[in-house]
């Protein structure tokens, strides 16, 4: 259940105070939108270092892994833009 409150320095604009599931929710989504991110990096530094030492077939796997934890990411980020979104006013 959520309870609406006045949004200070933001005139009439009122927004939904979110509940504890909410809240939990929504940090859940931040931590596993974190973690992919940091997969994906991982992955395109070892793409990085293959292509670097001629291993491209080895670099375009690492690629493959980096994209697919960069989509996950979005998707985790989306889910959230939607929390805050069904949250507002």
């Amino acid at each position: 259940m959520s309870t609406t409150t006045k949004n200070p320095g933001e005139g009439n604009d009122e927004v939904k105070q979110p509940n504890a599931g909410e809240v939990k929710k929504g940090i859940e989504n931040h931590k596993q939108a974190a973690a992919h991110h940091q997969e994906a990096a991982k992955h395109h530094l070892d793409a990085a270092k293959h292509h670097e030492a001629g291993n491209h077939e080895k670099a375009q796997a690492s690629a493959v892994l980096a994209n697919g934890h960069s989509c996950i990411a979005c998707d985790c980020q989306k889910e959230d833009a939607k929390h805050h979104a069904l949250n507002t006013k």
